[in-house]
Formats: C-alpha cells, structure tokens, sequence
C-alpha cells in the first residue's frame, strides 16, 4: 500500500481508520502465524500439551520468558530458535502496527526524512 508523500494532503481520518485496520489484521496474522508455530514445536519437541505449548509459545514471544525447562536436546533448540526468531518478531509486528500511526504524526507535523 502506498501511503502519501509528505507534500500532499493528510487523507481524512476514516481512510485513515481503513489504513489502520488493514494494518491491524496484518500484524494479526503475523502473530497467529508466530504463536502457531510456537504452538507446535513446544508440542513436537518439548511433548508439552496444546495448552502448555499455547501458554509457553505466548509469553517467549512477548519476551515474558520461559514457564517449562526444556528437558531434550531438541526441545532446548528448538526454544533457543524460537525465543531469537520471537525477538525479531515481536519488533516488527509492533513497528507493523504503529507504522501508520506515526505516519500520520509525522505527517501532521510535517517532519521530512531530510531535516
């Protein structure tokens, strides 16, 4: 999507609330994706149950930590992976959601890349 360059108008604040939206269930998706893949390796590596895998899975992706010890030498790759790939994604799913937010400050406040 393209968003507008910094000489033209700021779109009206329901195409904005559009532009929010679409980047809302985008970063949605990123999440589900993420904590679904989570989800199955604590279950296939670590044999946690779904629910465990689901509640373990959530807080290494927000960076809450571990509530399980790995007891394999698979499970602790696999967790070792996931909390690095959970630290990448948990800042571009947040930069994701609030890229348009920002954009719109900035382009309210009329901050040009150059200066």
């Amino acid at each position: 999507m393209k968003l507008e360059h910094h000489k033209q108008k700021v779109v009206p604040f329901n195409r904005f609330l559009l532009r929010l939206l679409r980047y809302t269930f985008f970063a949605a998706l990123l999440i589900t994706f993420s904590v679904g893949l989570g989800v199955l390796g604590y279950h296939h590596f670590a044999q946690l149950t779904w629910l465990n895998s689901f509640h373990m899975a959530c807080l290494i992706l927000t960076g809450m930590g571990p509530v399980a010890e790995m007891q394999t030498a698979g499970a602790k790759i696999f967790d070792s992976l996931y909390a690095l790939y959970s630290g990448v994604a948990f800042l571009t799913i947040a930069a994701v959601f609030f890229a348009p937010i920002v954009h719109r400050i900035m382009h309210i406040l009329h901050v040009d890349a150059n200066e």
